[in-house]
């Protein structure tokens, strides 16, 4: 189920964060992610609407909006592959009509997640936190008319 995050949440929302960013992004020394939690919890989520994943009593995921831009989609590890990122991806998609996000270009299965749900990518760029190439994907709902 997925629900509106509340200040309660805080603690399980930035541990799925920094695990999951620890094993996608092996690429990145685990120093960086751990130098960041404290901009994660006093800037980015109060800063972003987030919206969690709860099984049963757990929160296993979650994303955050900033205005358009999909600012972070995380599952726990132990989660990830049983669909609860295409639901909370999809609770943004209703929320929007269009999104863009930046990924890293070498986290291959959040690339290839973001294309297979209709994400295109528009450019690279160079991340400035991290020196890293990541990838501006886009998508949006609103339907071209074919002229008839």
């Amino acid at each position: 189920m997925i629900k509106p995050y509340t200040l309660s949440n805080i603690e399980s929302v930035l541990s799925i964060w920094l695990e999951a960013s620890i094993q996608s992004h092996t690429f990145i020394d685990r120093s960086f992610w751990e130098s960041k939690i404290n901009d994660m919890r006093d800037i980015y989520i109060p800063q972003s609407e987030t919206h969690v994943f709860y099984l049963a009593s757990e929160i296993v995921g979650f994303i955050s909006l900033h205005q358009t831009t999909l600012a972070a989609l995380f599952i726990s590890p132990k989660h990830q592959g049983k669909g609860f990122g295409t639901q909370l991806l999809d609770k943004a998609k209703s929320l929007r009509n269009e999104l863009q996000l930046a990924v890293y270009k070498d986290n291959h299965k959040s690339t290839r997640f973001y294309q297979q749900n209709g994400f295109q990518s528009l450019y690279e760029q160079i991340d400035e936190h991290t020196g890293f190439p990541e990838i501006i994907m886009s998508w949006n709902n609103n339907k071209v008319q074919a002229d008839t």
